[in-house]
């Protein structure tokens, strides 16, 4: 088994929740979630992340307006809805338990 197959498979597993993450206070459009991603190294494009973002939406998680562009057509922003704030809080928590069984894991090892 190749190491780059499992880093893509690990870093398929939390994108979601690193897409609410980035989300979180701020509305964001797409290409700007792409941008937040690529800088905490997590590199996402765009054919991965829309399908993942209308997933999110359909969930209840998200929710878009659309806003004028100086720049072009206009942009669709993304945010986290009340559902979704409650469901990145339940991932904080999981995420937390995860890690901590990692480390005992690690530390506990032979």
């Amino acid at each position: 088994m190749k190491i780059e197959n499992t880093k893509a498979q690990m870093r398929k597993g939390v994108l979601e929740y690193c897409i609410l993450l980035v989300l979180d206070g701020k509305p964001l459009y797409a290409s700007d979630i792409i941008a937040a991603l690529k800088a905490a190294r997590m590199i996402v494009v765009e054919g991965t992340l829309y399908p993942l973002l209308t997933r999110l939406k359909n969930a209840g998680y998200l929710t878009y307006r659309w806003e004028e562009s100086t720049q072009g057509p206009p942009r669709k922003y993304y945010e986290l809805t009340d559902v979704g704030r409650k469901f990145l809080d339940e991932l904080e928590e999981s995420w937390g338990e995860l890690v901590e069984a990692i480390v005992t894991i690690k530390t506990n090892k032979g």
